[in-house]
């Protein structure tokens, strides 16, 4: 073992020792946080009477609010834990994952937030199946969410692994599993008893505490080096080893022709995921109007912006402050660079530094139980209203069973997750999301925009693009090298990887795209131009297109269905 090695192992062993040393805080505030939300949820959970307070919060929320709660929803442990990461060993090729994420928000804004809105009842499958026929396109919009929303979680439920092993000093395989699931019993009791309502005030509650933790952490950074920001970067290249390298691009995705690509791929997936994922879109649908829809994502690109910006503290800081060689032995894909910073910058051997830690740490826990639950919600809900209650049960399902199949799907989707999430406890998590953006971006996107705007659209198109790009994306993931062939894949041991990039977006988003409009092209259906025409005005102006005043669900065939029959 090298000098370095050994230094950085013995740097390590101290931060355990401080938290060992702190560990009743630690456990403390961790349990604080745990009680706080779980009595918020119970307290929702008793205003929740009915499908639309389940799914949709009444849509008693105001834009601000909203704007938090989506804010709460979309900053997650990929954010937070593995953004830092990211920076702090790659440089600038690690604050790439920051802008995409920011930047996606202005196609969410542009594209899809209002009509959406104005469209939808419940879920994206509202939207897709008004104009065509119901049963198979809400069985695919019902598949595409559940996966997109598992991808999503295998994000959060590694970085849940990963921090408290940091803090608890968990070592052991079997100890990080344990985590893992109990991660995902709290997400199935948050989501089962508190619904949307629940979920949202728990959001909007963590929302807070992250941008007070990290900006916190942001000042004691730029305190450290005296608010220069050139200090900062130039201390931060030194210490990474890579010299001025490491503030040009290149350092991960520059090396060669395949690198490259897999930037491209990895910039698009990012900038077009936003507005396909389920978790989000769903918030859109907890506001009472189309106004408070837009200052909902108005509010929200305020606040995540601002957050994106201190990351550069966050990721530069921890480059600055702290070796490579500590933070990849700490976790090789650098998901512990935000709390170890922490403790750093508090001191290593301080009570200061441990309080940091602490806080830091409980924050980032807080992260990734309240994403963990909107994500959860989207995917149980999407199954019980758009597959138990449209398909299964053909419109027939009062609201009662509809929500009763809906909590029964969040366990069912909750064990998946803490399955697959013990799995995945070694990879970067920011890398899992962005195969998450990959997934919506290829399987929903296109088929949002087509239904959307595209007058001769058809159910085949629909389904197409729908199974196409779920198909495409999925496959190319599981034959890349995030699954096998490197040291940092899902299964190390072995290679079947033949799919060279690791996020397939350059070949699965144009794919759903293509598909959507072949299968449109060829098929024999008629599109319903009036029902287009009606989805058309109440998508741009919330209205009906005899010109009165729509509320947030669509004028169906049956009491409980939308669209022709299937």
């Amino acid at each position: 073992m090298s000098t370095t090695t050994t230094l950085a192992a013995g740097a390590v062993d101290l931060a355990a020792n401080e938290a060992s040393q702190h560990r009743p805080l630690i456990i403390t505030l961790f349990g604080l946080f745990v009680v706080a939300t779980l009595f918020i949820t119970v307290w929702a959970g008793r205003q929740t009477k009915n499908a639309s307070d389940f799914y949709a919060g009444g849509r008693q929320f105001t834009g601000f609010q909203n704007g938090l709660a989506v804010s709460g929803d979309y900053m997650s442990a990929a954010s937070f834990l593995g953004i830092a990461g990211a920076i702090a060993l790659f440089g600038y090729d690690g604050f790439l994952y920051s802008i995409g994420f920011l930047v996606a928000w202005l196609v969410a804004l542009l594209l899809v937030a209002e009509p959406l809105r104005n469209s939808g009842r419940y879920t994206m499958g509202d939207v897709l199946a008004y104009r065509m026929r119901q049963r198979p396109v809400r069985t695919a919009a019902g598949t595409s969410t559940i996966v997109v929303s598992i991808f999503y979680l295998l994000a959060q439920m590694a970085g849940a692994g990963v921090l408290v092993s940091l803090l608890l000093g968990i070592t052991s395989d079997s100890g990080k599993i344990l985590i893992v699931a109990l991660v995902g019993v709290l997400m199935i009791v948050y989501v089962t008893i508190g619904g949307m309502k629940g979920t949202t005030w728990v959001q909007m509650v963590k929302a807070v505490l992250l941008i007070f933790g990290t900006l916190l952490i942001t000042f004691l950074v730029l305190l450290k080096f005296n608010f220069n920001i050139s200090d900062l970067l130039g201390t931060a290249a030194e210490n990474s080893g890579h010299g001025a390298a490491f503030l040009e691009p290149g350092l991960k995705y520059g090396l060669t022709p395949t690198s490259k690509l897999d930037f491209l791929s990895l910039g698009i997936a990012l900038v077009l995921g936003t507005a396909g994922l389920p978790h989000i879109l769903i918030r859109f649908y907890t506001v009472p109007t189309a106004k408070a829809a837009r200052k909902s994502v108005n509010w929200a690109i305020g606040i995540i912006g601002a957050f994106y910006l201190m990351t550069i503290a966050l990721g530069f800081g921890a480059a600055a402050l702290i070796s490579p060689e500590e933070i990849t032995s700490s976790n090789k894909a650098g998901n512990t660079a935000a709390p170890l910073l922490a403790l750093h910058i508090g001191g290593v051997d301080s009570t200061w530094g441990a309080i940091l830690l602490a806080t830091i740490s409980a924050v980032a826990f807080a992260t990734i139980l309240a994403v963990v639950a909107g994500l959860t919600l989207a995917s149980s809900s999407s199954f019980a209203h758009d597959i138990y209650a449209n398909v299964i049960r053909k419109g027939e399902a009062t609201d009662k069973e509809e929500v009763r199949a809906a909590r029964w799907a969040t366990v069912a989707i909750g064990i998946v997750s803490i399955a697959l999430g013990a799995l995945a406890r070694d990879l970067n998590v920011a890398g899992l999301v962005a195969l998450a953006f990959a997934v919506a971006a290829s399987a929903n996107l296109p088929t949002i925009l087509y239904s959307l705007f595209w007058k001769r659209f058809t159910t085949q198109g629909a389904l197409w693009s729908i199974y196409g790009g779920l198909a495409s994306s999925v496959l190319l993931v599981l034959f890349s090298p995030v699954v096998s062939g490197k040291e940092t894949s899902m299964f190390p041991g072995v290679d079947f990887a033949w799919f060279p990039l690791e996020n397939p977006g350059l070949i699965s988003i144009p794919l759903g795209f293509l598909l959507g409009w072949l299968g449109t092209m060829l098929s024999k259906e008629t599109p319903d131009k009036e029902k287009y025409a009606e989805l058309e005005v109440r998508s741009l102006t919330s209205t009906t297109a005899t010109g009165r005043s729509a509320p947030s669900t669509i004028s169906c065939a049956g009491p409980r269905t939308c669209g022709t029959s299937g």
